[in-house]
């Protein structure tokens, strides 16, 4: 197993860990209010941080393999001279828009860490379990970075952002099957 398997497979533990922390945590509280009438008090604000964690973490996942919706139509009809460089001209706006973030977050965190404010329901620091800024726009950064290389060298030439009306089609035509009948 390559290097790069290995990581795309710890990233995806990672978020399977994190969807699956969530759910298991919501239907506990679930079962625990309306079964029991009693609630786990800490629930709502740990089930927020793992959504920021999934939503954060998962983004930068999403962008190394295309699995972000984008309206790409127009840049597609370009030359193809032209569509590498806009998007590179795109990529550059998005490690702007990542650093942007970074650098506040980073003044967030060294502040919380300051004032030692801890989180409403557990004696947790909220700067620790706030560093997931960090970590979720350094990542974001850095496939950035990766895609503008390969946009560079030539290996790709855009964002590669899902096309869900061509898998639409797709879906459509495999339903649809060989002999032009709809199957059930």
């Amino acid at each position: 197993m390559s290097v790069r398997n290995l990581v795309t497979h710890i990233e995806e533990a990672i978020l399977s860990l994190l969807l699956l922390s969530m759910t298991l945590l919501v239907f506990a509280e679930v079962v625990a209010r309306f079964g029991f009438n009693a609630g786990i008090h800490w629930a709502q604000e740990v089930t927020l941080l793992l959504s920021a964690w999934f939503v954060l973490f998962g983004a930068s996942y999403g962008v190394k393999v295309g699995a972000h919706i984008g309206v790409d139509v127009f840049v597609k009809m370009l030359p193809a001279g032209v569509h590498r460089g806009v998007t590179l001209i795109a990529v550059a706006l998005c490690l702007f828009y990542c650093g942007l973030f970074l650098y506040g977050s980073w003044i967030y965190l060294a502040k919380m860490k300051m004032i030692g404010i801890e989180l409403e329901d557990l004696p947790i620091p909220k700067w620790t379990v706030m560093t997931i800024l960090l970590i979720g726009f350094g990542l974001l950064a850095l496939r950035f970075l990766q895609l503008g290389w390969k946009v560079l060298k030539g290996e790709a030439d855009g964002f590669h952002f899902a096309d869900e009306a061509e898998e639409s089609m797709e879906i459509a035509r495999d339903l649809k099957g060989d002999d032009g009948e709809a199957r059930q």
